[in-house]
């Protein structure tokens, strides 16, 4: 099944963000390579493809898992989270209905 994975950043993390991120695109990455990534990306703080030193608010990941707790514990494991740029990742199942 699909599920959404949506964590919000710790305020002022941008720093130790771009510190973590080859660690976290390599496991997106991963999951792309086996074909169980829909999509992923940042949430810039404003409005702009390159926020600069506004940083970003937090990620948006949905990905195939065989259930809500493989789900959770992927998305726990992720460097963000050990490296404290996320302060909460809520996951959730989800439905693909269109495209």
């Amino acid at each position: 099944m699909w599920f959404v994975i949506h964590a919000r950043d710790v305020p002022g993390t941008l720093a130790r963000r771009i510190a973590s991120r080859p660690a976290h695109r390599d496991r997106l990455m991963a999951l792309r390579d086996a074909g169980r990534l829909l999509l992923a990306g940042p949430m810039p703080a404003i409005e702009a493809e390159d926020p600069g030193p506004a940083g970003f608010v937090g990620s948006l990941i949905v990905a195939e898992f065989d259930s809500l707790d493989a789900a959770k514990a992927w998305a726990q494991a992720d460097p963000y989270v050990a490296d404290g740029v996320y302060a909460h990742v809520d996951v959730y199942p989800f439905i693909r209905a269109l495209p």
